[in-house]
């Protein structure tokens, strides 16, 4: 997608004019129906070069290296976890040389200088094997990613070329057993012994173990290990160190490793324990992008505030939440595509034809399962393409500390990572579990993928962040807009932040109220918008998330304000509102998903491609007010007449999309030999099996 397409890093996005809005084709021509409707004809290659955007390249290479290393998709079924483990490693390595995973690295080392292109083959990547994903996005992603954001010119001179062409394994270790979302009160200690002008990084006590570490238990030779830096007998917060665990496959003195044993899924990844026994370290292995330690022991950053500088640390590896989301959302297109064509092949009763049994997808009920999902994915798609491009411009500017560098950005395409990663992950979860019920017994086969798919992609919703802590990292920014003191807040500063606060400030903050008002003006009814605006109008599907949204933000800005100036605890106010804090978030993220799917429609020129995906828009949006219609009727902004409306209009744009299913999945561009499933796809169409 290039870049000037990509919507700018901002709360507020334009509203669709009506001459802008999806156009819908009203005529006699060939597959017309009583109402005017005229089918259109998707163009395969079309859609899928729409949807692979700027990066098609890029996504084509991850693919023609799929397929040649499809068999892994066999070896993961029939391999002890021993030999699977190499066998993931060999083909990280393979891939590696090819160039594809080392895309977002400067060209110096042999990376491509293409944070976007980065992404995109992550991505893509997430139509294969899901452990060769996470072993990669624990090698490139987290553990070089570290090294490039958080070292410097020293770090990546030492570690960068070997770890890119992957001669150098390594491993990212924060994770602690007793601390896992909560990263400021991780237990390692890397103490400064100005003498020896080393580090001493000790683990004090098993909760302060670092656990679930990729790459760990069998192959990493460094770590980068997030550790409290005390210098001096001062704590100065968590900071990064690159510390050596193996060397030539011997575990080193003073590091003790366990491999975490078998998992739900992705045991082609070595995850492991790590404790640390007074192991020291070189004072130039400090990450010091943000940090120094000068050699007679004074503490040095251009970064005076603590939490502003943890946050800052974090904030360079959001990368790897966009690469989570867009891996998950990736997957659901492959059981999309395994679902919807054996669903166009199977045959069950004798419903319209005596002679004949019919296909699942012309049942009602199986279009309504798999059609809104496809829909849906189509939007979160295209939400990822934004948040995508967003960090791809953001980390090809100026840097965090640099002069001109844009905070207020940063933290909005944080915030904007979170939610995209969390709705996309949650979708991996339901969609995945959907396709496979709509399989029936076949899909519990193995060789059918889902089983993989399942145990793979489950870990998604919580690492990279648990889906809820990411969604109050939202709704702190939505409540807060990213004030200055943003870094310094907890979840108690916040909510006393707030309190602080007339609730109409809040609102006012957070650009919804004016997003809301703006869309009524351009709606017939005045106050009755939303009961006269046609269903299909996206200004009218726009308004209404908009509505939910700014509602549910006020609600909760009015709950912290009212217990907290009632005498309440804070910590236990904010417990009591808890869940309106994330309904605001998942309300907020909604919208931008929606948002997304529309500007990107909206800016297609007139022809079938853009009717189809203006059908998919309408049936991805009308679900997801029906999805939470009981919220719209609670709060005057649905009548049950309206409510049945949208319910029957899903039907139709359900009927309507049903002859277009398998092309839609087809554009997802999966090659054919990661589907496998040849039970489900190769039966001859009418088989009776």
């Amino acid at each position: 997608m290039a870049t000037d397409q990509v919507p700018p890093i901002a709360d507020e996005m334009p509203t669709v004019e009506p001459e802008t809005a999806p156009a819908r084709v009203e005529d006699d021509g060939p597959h017309a129906d009583d109402s005017g409707y005229r089918q259109p004809e998707v163009d395969v290659d079309a859609m899928r070069r729409l949807l692979d955007g700027r990066y098609g390249d890029v996504r084509d290479l991850v693919r023609d290296n799929l397929t040649e290393h499809a068999q892994i998709l066999v070896d993961q079924e029939q391999m002890t976890t021993a030999d699977f483990r190499e066998r993931v490693k060999d083909v990280v390595v393979m891939m590696a040389e090819t160039g594809q995973t080392g895309m977002g690295f400067p060209e110096e080392y042999g990376g491509g200088g293409d944070i976007g292109a980065s992404i995109a083959a992550f991505e893509t990547l997430a139509l294969g094997d899901l452990s060769v994903l996470v072993k990669v996005g624990v090698q490139f992603g987290l553990f070089g990613g570290a090294i490039l954001q958080l070292g410097t010119r020293h770090h990546h001179d030492a570690h960068l070329a070997d770890l890119v062409s992957g001669r150098t394994m390594g491993c990212f270790a924060m994770t602690e057993s007793g601390h896992g979302s909560n990263v400021q009160a991780l237990g390692t200690v890397a103490t400064y012994d100005a003498e020896a002008q080393e580090f001493v990084i000790t683990t004090p006590d098993d909760t302060s173990r670092k656990d679930y570490i990729g790459n760990a238990a069998a192959h990493a030779e460094l770590a980068v290990v997030f550790a409290q830096l005390e210098v001096g007998g001062e704590r100065h917060g968590v900071h990064a160190f690159v510390v050596p665990v193996r060397e030539d496959g011997r575990v080193l003195d003073g590091v003790r490793i366990e491999d975490c044993g078998p998992k739900m899924g992705l045991n082609g990844v070595d995850n492991g324990r790590i404790w640390f026994d007074g192991v020291r370290v070189p004072r130039t292995a400090l990450l010091n992008q943000f940090a120094e330690v000068t050699p007679e022991g004074r503490y040095l950053s251009p970064i005076d505030n603590p939490n502003k500088r943890f946050f800052t640390m974090l904030g360079t590896l959001v990368q790897g939440r966009v690469c989570v989301g867009g891996a998950g959302i990736n997957a659901s297109k492959v059981a999309l595509t395994i679902a919807t064509r054996y669903a166009v092949r199977r045959r069950q009763f004798e419903a319209t034809d005596p002679d004949q049994e019919q296909v699942l997808l012309d049942y009602g009920m199986h279009q309504r399962r798999l059609l809104p999902l496809i829909a849906r994915t189509y939007a979160l798609h295209f939400a990822q393409e934004v948040v995508a491009g967003q960090l791809h411009d953001v980390f090809s500017g100026p840097g965090p500390i640099e002069q001109g560098s844009d905070e207020h950005a940063r933290r909005m395409l944080e915030s904007r990572a979170a939610g995209t990663k969390a709705l996309g992950t949650w979708h991996a979860t339901r969609t995945i579990q959907e396709c496979r019920e709509a399989c029936g017994g076949a899909g519990y086969l193995s060789e059918n993928r889902f089983a993989a798919l399942k145990a793979d992609t489950d870990v998604f919703t919580t690492f990279e962040g648990d889906n809820h802590v990411l969604l109050q990292l939202v709704a702190k920014g939505l409540l807060t807009d990213y004030a200055g003191e943003f870094e310094e807040m907890d979840q108690l500063g916040m909510a006393r932040f707030v309190a602080g606060l007339a609730v109409e400030t809040v609102v006012e903050r957070t650009a919804v109220h004016k997003l809301v008002q703006s869309v009524r003006d351009l709606l017939p009814g005045g106050d009755t918008w939303d009961q006269e605006a046609g269903l299909l109008d996206p200004n009218y599907q726009l308004a209404m998330l908009r509505f939910r949204e700014e509602h549910m933000i006020g609600g909760v800005a009015r709950r912290l304000k009212r217990g907290i100036d009632q005498g309440a605890n804070a910590g236990a106010v904010f417990s009591r509102v808890q869940d309106h804090v994330i309904a605001a978030a998942r309300a907020h993220t909604e919208r931008l998903v929606l948002e997304a799917f529309v500007s990107k429609t909206a800016a297609l020129p007139d022809g079938d491609l853009k009717v189809a995906l203006n059908l998919l828009c309408d049936l991805h949006a009308l679900t997801t007010i029906e999805a939470d219609r009981a919220w719209f009727m609670e709060h005057g902004r649905l009548s049950s007449a309206r409510s049945k409306a949208i319910s029957r209009e899903i039907n139709a744009l359900c009927r309507k999309a049903r002859p277009l299913a398998v092309d839609l999945v087809d554009a997802f561009g999966v090659p054919e030999e990661m589907l496998r499933s040849p039970e489900l796809l190769g039966w001859p169409i009418g088989s009776d099996h």
